[in-house]
Parts: structure tokens; C-alpha cells; sequence
């Protein structure tokens, strides 16, 4: 794997895991159950953002079902985050 390309990924994933963590932070000063969602959802973006290349490399499927899969991931981080927003 390219090492800028896992670099990305690494900086995208510490990134949003720093981002959940303010948030649960936030959720646990506030008691605000929307934060608490944010949180979830930028967990779930975090770990979209590394598992298509390890899926593909460890399980050895195509990129496109690895992809289908990151994608399902990811998405399910954003509705987290809609719902926070529309709470």
C-alpha cells in the first residue's frame, strides 16, 4: 500500500476520532443526547475511512465489494449525524 495514501487514511481516522471525542465530551458536560450522536456518527465515519484497504488486503475481496462496504459505513455515521441535527 502507498505510504501517502495510508497516511491519508491514518490522518482521516485520528481526525474524526478526535472530533467524536470532543463531542461524547460535550454530550457528557451538557447531557445533550444529540451530541451523543455525533459522536457515534464520527466513530462510524472514522472506521469507514481505514476499513475499505483492509478489507480489501485481509479478506482479499474487490475493491468494489470493499468499497460497497465502506460506503455502508460511512453513511451510517452521516444519518447518526442527521438525526443529531434534526433532534
Amino acid at each position: 500500500m502507498e505510504a501517502s495514501f495510508l497516511l491519508a487514511k491514518l490522518i482521516t481516522l485520528v481526525l474524526s476520532l478526535v472530533v467524536a471525542y470532543l463531542a461524547y465530551h460535550g454530550y457528557r458536560r451538557s447531557g445533550q443526547t444529540p451530541m451523543l450522536y455525533v459522536s457515534g456518527g464520527f466513530v462510524f465515519i472514522g472506521a469507514g475511512a481505514i476499513c475499505e484497504g483492509l478489507i480489501y488486503h485481509v479478506f482479499g475481496t474487490t475493491i468494489a465489494s470493499a468499497a460497497l462496504v465502506q460506503a455502508a459505513i460511512v453513511s451510517s455515521g452521516l444519518v447518526l449525524v442527521l438525526i443529531s441535527l434534526t433532534k
